[in-house]
């Protein structure tokens, strides 16, 4: 079974300015917004926006046994995750799958 890719993070510097962009151009959800970070929902993927100074742009996986990676973070909206750095230097975020 293939993991699970649970979203894409870009960096951006205004968030509110950031989902107005996306939302005027694409059909798309907002499924969590603050001044730090959002989530936008389309039908087969989701778009995180982030400020550099909160998280980094980054790839989010599942993975059942995301504590093999290192210890685990509980976010604000209840997700549990660790962040690692592939060989190039991309942030890779491992997600437990209890928050699905």
């Amino acid at each position: 079974m293939l993991d699970k890719l649970d979203h894409v993070a870009v960096s951006v510097t205004d968030i509110a300015a950031a989902v107005n962009w996306y939302k005027s151009k694409f059909n798309c959800n907002v499924v969590y917004q603050d001044d730090t970070w959002a989530m936008l929902e389309f039908s087969n993927a989701r778009l995180a926006l982030v400020i550099p100074e909160q998280h980094p742009p980054h790839v989010a996986v599942v993975r059942s046994d995301a504590e093999i990676f290192g210890n685990l973070t509980t976010h604000r909206d209840g997700t549990r995750s660790v962040y690692v750095r592939d060989p190039f230097g991309n942030a890779v975020e491992v997600m437990a799958e209890d928050h699905l």
